[in-house]
């Protein structure tokens, strides 16, 4: 199975720090293809949208508190319409929550791969991108 990591999507409503990320993984050449959200509804609609089947991510890096729909109501969302979708996708909820009840819940989500607090430095991003994703495809 192919490893490489062509799109990945943010879906977060912190413009600033898309803009860092954005400028971090373009910097290091980590991927081709970033695409954002400021909502976790957006994403859904463009998950369930029959003619982005080639357009789908190869990870999502979501965050918890945003508006219309939050990273919860996505996940939820989510594990809908996973199974008719025709590749595996992580998702790293990445947040500036601490909240203990966020990191447990993350725990017990299949759909999540991993439970991120912000800011995310280049190591994390780094394990993120090599070993982090290649046990995924596992």
């Amino acid at each position: 199975m192919d490893n490489t990591i062509q799109t990945v999507w943010i879906i977060d409503n912190d413009e600033i720090y898309k803009y860092a990320f954005r400028k971090f993984v373009k910097m290091k050449g980590l991927c081709s293809d970033i695409v954002d959200f400021g909502n976790g509804k957006d994403a859904i609609d463009f998950l369930t949208d029959q003619t982005s089947g080639d357009k789908l991510p190869d990870v999502i890096f979501l965050d918890i508190d945003m508006p219309v729909m939050d990273g919860w109501e996505f996940v939820k969302a989510f594990e809908h319409i996973k199974p008719r979708l025709p590749k595996r996708i992580p998702i790293f909820m990445v947040t500036s929550s601490i909240d203990y009840a966020d990191i447990v819940k993350v725990q017990n989500h299949s759909a999540i791969t991993d439970y991120i607090i912000k800011p995310v430095n280049a190591q994390q991003f780094s394990f993120i991108f090599s070993v982090g994703l290649s046990k995924q495809s596992a």
